[in-house]
């Protein structure tokens, strides 16, 4: 955090540093626009003139903070960019899609020849990644029980790059106690990599709690609402980068900016995954009501654990704010705001869950999580459907499970239109 600023002419006392709520509506106050509007406006161009040729130089060379091309840096991006600086105290890069953003950091840090240790527990997409897409190319997925240390060091050799988990993996709600594996990372030598989508830094300090990047899909509660799609990386600047061996020689030039210039320099650039104006446009709207959604959303959740979890037809509720949740103990130590906005319920089987879903009418059948509506889905015929029912059991994805992303609506409604729904099974 900066230290407070000096006390302004007539004023008795220092401006205090504002929380990372009151940051994330109104950014740095350093950074105001030439006209006074209080949001940056949508830059809907792919090149930027230059005053002269020296400045063409310097600017494309990085030696004078400007813009060239949108794919590289755009305005509107580096506004929402500064915006996420503020509040989570790190290095941003915002990417086109949470996947991108996955990608990008793991093409940094990996290559052939070396492995990633995380949980079986991962969101489908992302061990897709992991095991049809980077393992051709040479890239091992070492499986570790993410919730137990000792097994997370065991998995850990001179050829592991990252240690990579979900702060609450999704579906499986597991919860991993990140201080404890983060005292392991750096006990090896090597950087944990923390996917904080349900989280975000409002929710819970990864840098504090000793991850060394932060990886959030901003598509989710960032974006005000599932209205455009956007990934974030973020340095949390607590990792000597000399120890990655991907980043030995770049330290040399860059010293504790040497991932997020490789990062940007490299990777963002030359894969082309750059977030657009639009999306960092409604990412930044998003992020003035950040805090007041997801506490709405937690909130929900947990009510509607408890009302799952006393219905008869229920069979089995997870979700880490029920003290009959493994991962309550550790949710409750790490989460600022409460447990996530996520859960799971089971039913008798496949068939009952399509009929529950098939009577809802205020909730949505549809994919995604931490949008402002309720949704449901059923994993395994789904998002998980490429994956053996063995395989799929695995991952803690269950042909009796459905998941609800609780979104911000009045929540007796959402509990009437499961409880008229379920009582009609």
């Amino acid at each position: 955090m900066r230290p407070a600023e000096p006390a302004a002419a007539g004023l008795s006392a220092p401006f205090r540093r504002p929380a990372a709520a009151t940051l994330a509506v109104h950014g740095d106050t350093a950074g105001r626009d030439a006209h006074g509007a209080l949001r940056t406006p949508v830059y809907h161009s792919v090149a930027f003139e230059h005053p002269d040729a020296r400045s063409m130089c310097l600017t494309f060379t990085g030696r004078k903070p400007a813009f060239a091309y949108s794919r590289i840096s755009n305005p509107t991006v580096t506004g929402f960019e500064q915006r996420m600086a503020a509040i989570s105290g790190g290095i941003p890069l915002a990417f086109s899609s949470g996947m991108a953003a996955i990608s990008a950091t793991i093409l940094v840090l990996a290559g052939t020849g070396t492995n990633i240790v995380t949980s079986r527990n991962l969101f489908g997409n992302t061990a897709s990644l992991m095991e049809q897409t980077l393992r051709p190319w040479g890239l091992e997925t070492r499986y570790a029980d993410i919730t137990d240390p000792n097994a997370v060091r065991e998995a850990i050799d001179s050829r592991t790059r990252m240690v990579f988990f979900e702060t609450i993996s999704n579906p499986a709600l597991e919860v991993a106690d990140c201080e404890r594996i983060a005292a392991v990372c750096r006990e090896r030598g090597v950087p944990l990599v923390l996917d904080n989508t349900v989280m975000t830094p409002l929710g819970f300090d990864s840098g504090k709690a000793g991850a060394a990047v932060e990886i959030i899909s901003s598509t989710k509660y960032i974006s005000g609402g599932g209205t455009s799609i956007g990934g974030l990386v973020i340095d949390n600047r607590n990792f000597d980068w000399k120890k990655a061996p991907a980043l030995a020689a770049v330290s040399e030039q860059y010293g504790p900016m040497a991932f997020i210039a490789r990062l940007r320099q490299e990777v963002h650039r030359n894969l082309g995954g750059c977030m657009s104006p639009e999306s960092a446009y409604f990412h930044t709207l998003g992020l003035e009501t950040l805090e007041m959604r997801m506490r709405k959303s937690f909130a929900n959740a947990l009510a509607v654990a408890r009302f799952l979890e006393n219905h008869p037809t229920v069979r089995k509720v997870n979700y880490p704010g029920l003290e009959s949740s493994k991962g309550h103990g550790i949710a409750k130590k790490q989460f600022r705001l409460g447990a996530g906005g996520v859960l799971t319920f089971d039913l008798k089987d496949e068939e009952e869950c399509f009929r529950l879903l098939d009577a809802l009418r205020l909730i949505r059948r549809a994919t995604n999580i931490n949008d402002n509506k309720t949704l449901a889905i059923h994993p395994a015929t789904t998002i998980f459907a490429e994956y053996s029912p063995a395989r799929q059991a695995l991952m803690g994805v269950r042909p009796t499970m459905i998941r609800l992303s609780l979104g911000i609506e009045e929540t007796g409604d959402i509990i009437s239109d499961l409880e008229r729904g379920l009582d009609s099974l």
